[in-house]
């Protein structure tokens, strides 16, 4: 089934100037072809905001001797910063080197209906005590469920192993379909 279905996306998708449309499965299942530039259509910042407001997990995306590198991890957002935490890694070395980042949340209901949106910035290191644990008490309210070691971390702010940093965002896009 899944062999014809590719197939037959093959055979209907068109390509050109104006437009291009999709197959998208039989019509008796509810299926059928439609424009793809009815399917996208662009976040307003205000849309954007709230998907990283609401994201249980981001992505973080960086340059790491020289590839990229992306990983998984909470962030809370604040006027123009996305926060976070980490342990000392590949991530962080990876940031400290080349502080260009960028961050992605997604909302995903199916694959015809999602909504994603993408964060731009630079990445800043917070040193200061005070700033660390309001940042660390601030995603331990938003994500109660972190390790034991990660909750005690955020009680003691000051707790040098743990790297409290901000993203800076510079430029914001999102997209959903469906």
């Amino acid at each position: 089934m899944r062999e014809s279905t590719q197939l037959a996306s093959k055979m209907f998708a068109h390509n050109d100037a104006k437009s291009r449309y999709e197959y998208c499965g039989p019509k008796q299942f509810g299926f059928h072809l439609r424009r793809a530039t009815d399917m996208m259509k662009m976040l307003s910042d205000d849309e954007a905001r709230h998907l990283f407001h609401v994201a249980r997990v981001a992505r973080l995306g960086c340059v790491v001797r020289g590839e990229p590198y992306v990983v998984p991890i909470n962030v809370h957002l604040e006027d123009d910063y996305l926060y976070s935490h980490s342990l000392p890694g590949l991530k962080i070395s990876g940031l400290r080197e080349n502080p260009r980042a960028c961050v992605q949340v997604d909302e995903i209901e199916s694959d015809l209906h999602w909504r994603s949106a993408l964060a731009f910035g630079a990445f800043e290191e917070i040193t200061k005590p005070g700033e660390r644990a309001d940042v660390l008490s601030k995603l331990l309210k938003k994500f109660p469920m972190l390790t034991p070691v990660e909750s005690m971390i955020a009680i003691d702010g000051a707790a040098a192993e743990v790297i409290v940093f901000k993203i800076r965002i510079e430029r914001l896009t999102g997209v959903l379909e469906g």
